[in-house]
């Protein structure tokens, strides 16, 4: 309260003059519902609420992290600081960074203390776009990402500025499926610096302990080994335990145990996953388009999808799972709901043609006024398993289906799907492989790739 009285008289402004620059100003998109001194003032009042017990069952490990900051106020000087470049030019993450430094040496706080809150500003986004955008199950991008981080109280403080960050932004960005998200990342990488960065977390390990905990899980279930190996090594991969939780494995094998071949497609849901979203699961024969019809379907009646995995297992099998909430970002918890969702799936799918699913969802009048150009870029895979396309462009009714319809065109196989829409900002990553699921390097596919997209999606 007294934070906002100071900006409400003008005394914030006259004391910080970088601030006065922020003061009232508006952010032009649908992604930020406030100016960026009311949208700083709410990251202070979001890290406050952690300290306080009766926020607790709001963001209970929120709250346990903050038990171990020892000076909160290096955060909330963090806090004040990491958006306050905001339209001075270049980017504001750097230009803050050295902003807080002299703010930090003019108010003698430590070179050490000085260090730390100028790291947050530089990387207030890291976890954001790391949890979003890049594969958390991998344990190369966790490893890469605590490296980045360096150690457990860094990673502390980043995971509290960012939740307060993401939380103060929009009252409808943040939902269940983000909470999960961070909340995983963040573990995982505690979990690493527990075991030590100088021991490197192996994929090869990541298998292995997936397997031995997913077995114990379905022994426990009464599930026999014999069942249990004659799923794995039918139709589930080294890539699949990469890729999958222990528990989601159990909830798998025990559904592909029970399904007869002659009946697939299997299109099973569940309402709540671990990473608090609605999970559908696909277990189907090889088509072409697959992705496209899903998505198209899911589109239609409304659901947002947030990541696709699909594994293409033994004998021209595939699986698919997809992540989603309703457009509210409300869990699908109502049977009803889950009964119409899976029926739409298997009708679709079980007539499946070359032909394009049409989707219908009329479009939200007050996004149709944000046109965003369709931009398309290619970056590397550090791990150089994948090549990774990003995607920009006008969230418009069957945008992923158009998108999966190009991938098929075009002779490419999709591992991977990252959903991030933001009003009217569509901002997709896509993992890809050719047909030998090797990266694609030939500049004539990746152009063919672009061309097709924009030809389906439209330049706008």
């Amino acid at each position: 309260h007294q934070l906002r009285r100071m900006n409400r008289y003008g005394v914030l402004a006259a004391y910080l003059p970088a601030f006065a620059r922020v003061v009232g100003r508006m952010q032009y998109d649908l992604f930020h519902v406030y100016t960026v001194d009311e949208h700083t003032l709410f990251v202070v009042r979001n890290l406050r609420r952690f300290a306080l017990e009766q926020h607790r069952t709001d963001h209970p490990l929120c709250n346990e992290v903050f038990q171990l900051i020892d000076k909160p106020e290096l955060l909330y000087v963090a806090a004040m600081m990491h958006d306050i470049a905001k339209g001075s030019g270049g980017d504001h993450s750097t230009v803050g960074a050295t902003i807080a430094r002299e703010f930090c040496q003019r108010h003698g706080i430590s070179p050490r203390e000085t260090g730390l809150v100028c790291w947050l500003v530089q990387n207030h986004l890291l976890m954001s776009l790391t949890a979003q955008r890049k594969d958390i199950n991998d344990p190369e991008v966790i490893q890469s990402f605590a490296t980045a981080v360096g150690e457990q109280s860094t990673l502390d403080h980043l995971y509290l500025l960012t939740v307060a960050d993401i939380r103060a932004t929009n009252p409808n960005l943040w939902n269940s499926w983000k909470d999960a998200l961070l909340r995983e990342l963040y573990l995982q990488t505690r979990w690493l610096f527990r075991r030590g960065l100088a021991k490197p977390w192996q994929q090869a390990e990541k298998i292995a302990d997936v397997k031995a905990e997913g077995r114990a899980l379905l022994k426990r279930l009464g599930v026999a080994d014999p069942t249990i190996d004659g799923v794995w090594n039918s139709l589930l991969n080294d890539e699949y335990f990469l890729r999958y939780h222990a528990e989601e494995a159990a909830w798998h094998t025990i559904a592909l145990s029970a399904a007869p071949p002659e009946e697939l497609p299997l299109i099973l849901l569940r309402p709540v996953s671990q990473r608090g979203s609605a999970e559908i699961f696909i277990h189907a024969r090889h088509q072409d388009f697959l992705f496209a019809h899903t998505t198209a379907v899911l589109d239609q009646l409304n659901l947002t999808i947030f990541d696709a995995r699909i594994i293409s297992g033994c004998e021209d099998h595939v699986l698919h799972s997809y992540h989603v909430l309703e457009q509210t970002g409300a869990p699908v918890r109502d049977p009803m709901r889950q009964a119409q969702i899976c029926v739409k799936l298997k009708e679709c799918l079980t007539g499946a043609t070359q032909a394009p699913f049409r989707v219908q969802r009329r479009e939200p009048r007050e996004l149709r006024h944000f046109n965003v150009p369709t931009q398309l870029y290619f970056h590397e895979d550090p791990q150089q398993r994948h090549t990774i396309l990003e995607l920009i462009a006008t969230d418009r009714p069957g945008l992923l289906s158009k998108v999966g319809r190009a991938f098929s065109l075009c002779g490419l196989r999709l591992v991977n799907a990252r959903i991030s829409t933001i009003g009217s900002r569509a901002e997709d990553i896509f993992y890809l492989t050719g047909q030998n699921n090797q990266p694609v390097t030939d500049p004539a596919q990746m152009q063919e790739l672009k061309e097709t997209i924009i030809g389906l999606v439209g330049a706008t």
